[in-house]
């Protein structure tokens, strides 16, 4: 009798499994094929980056580097306008994400506080800005008007903060602090400045990187604003550089003369731009694993409550 009983339920068991490793297998097919879409163009790029300028035009360029050269490198780093739009487009990266952070997370957690009054109005008007803006034209009046124009304010405070961010960084604040924390906080005597230091920001940590990460990445591809408020070259970001090469074809190729035994000047140019196509994208390449860890659970834990 016992062993009628223990039967049926161990075939289920098998069963399940074997259904279980199918699935597997399908989702690693899948997401195997998905990563080898996805990955091959950066690696075409990168390859070809690498390659000489005679094996790109050749087409003989599909996966490694053909006849190995860094002379695409040697030309990006040596011309100034792509070298000062690096260091502008780091520096407004590095300056936005900052005042960024701090408004979204100051807005974030007084509309997170029960006590805090009116804090439904405000958390309408928040949402309202989501719907409707100012418009292209007034913003520009206004920047203007403050005397921002071809400044690093206007690439920098006009996204200062971004209602979605502010959002989500409640939420997480809401579901993930425990309440008991800041009841224990206020009837030790701690302020409210108190409880955003000491309590919410050492606890949101995950939040913070994720928001972080979606603001560096937004304003490290933005060029939009530049083409709007600036007109000095030498205020021009990295994206604004790379779009007169890879769109007006704009290169200077005073730097290349020495390649020019080497490769045709259309040569030159398509190696260029894959070269220019991978300096854009390190920084970020590299700071994403530095992150990656945070996104699952800052996303998900202000995703659900209770």
């Amino acid at each position: 009798m016992v062993e009628r009983r223990v039967t049926p339920i161990r075939r289920a068991r098998m069963q399940r499994v074997l259904s279980d490793k199918v699935f597997d297998a399908i989702v690693w097919i899948f997401l195997t094929v998905v990563s080898i879409l996805v990955l091959y163009p950066l690696i075409y790029v990168v390859s070809a980056s690498f390659s000489s300028a005679q094996a790109v035009m050749a087409g003989r360029v599909w996966f490694l580097p053909v006849e190995f050269s860094v002379s695409a490198y040697d030309a990006v780093f040596k011309n100034s306008a792509i070298m000062t739009g690096y260091m502008n487009s780091f520096l407004y990266m590095v300056l936005g994400t900052s005042l960024n952070i701090v408004m979204t997370l100051l807005c974030a957690f007084c509309l997170s506080r029960k006590e805090f009054f009116g804090r439904g109005i405000m958390g309408g008007m928040l949402v309202f800005t989501m719907f409707f803006s100012g418009g292209l034209i007034p913003t520009y009046l206004l920047i203007r008007d403050l005397g921002w124009l071809n400044t690093v304010t206007a690439m920098i405070i006009p996204n200062a903060m971004n209602a979605w961010y502010v959002i989500l960084m409640r939420s997480f604040m809401n579901s993930a602090i425990p309440e008991d924390l800041y009841e224990s906080a206020n009837l030790d005597g701690c302020t409210p400045y108190g409880m955003l230091w000491r309590i919410t920001v050492p606890l949101s940590g995950s939040i913070i990187a994720v928001v972080a990460l979606y603001v560096a990445v937004g304003i490290w591809n933005s060029y939009f604003d530049a083409f709007i408020y600036l007109t000095n070259k030498d205020l021009y970001p990295l994206q604004v550089v790379l779009r007169n090469i890879l769109i007006l074809n704009q290169m200077d190729f005073n730097v290349v003369q020495d390649l020019r035994e080497l490769a045709t000047r259309q040569g030159m140019s398509n190696l260029i731009k894959y070269a220019i196509i991978v300096v854009s994208s390190a920084p970020l390449l590299l700071l994403y694993p530095f992150v990656q860890r945070f996104f699952v659970k800052g996303i998900m834990i202000g995703s659900l409550k209770g």
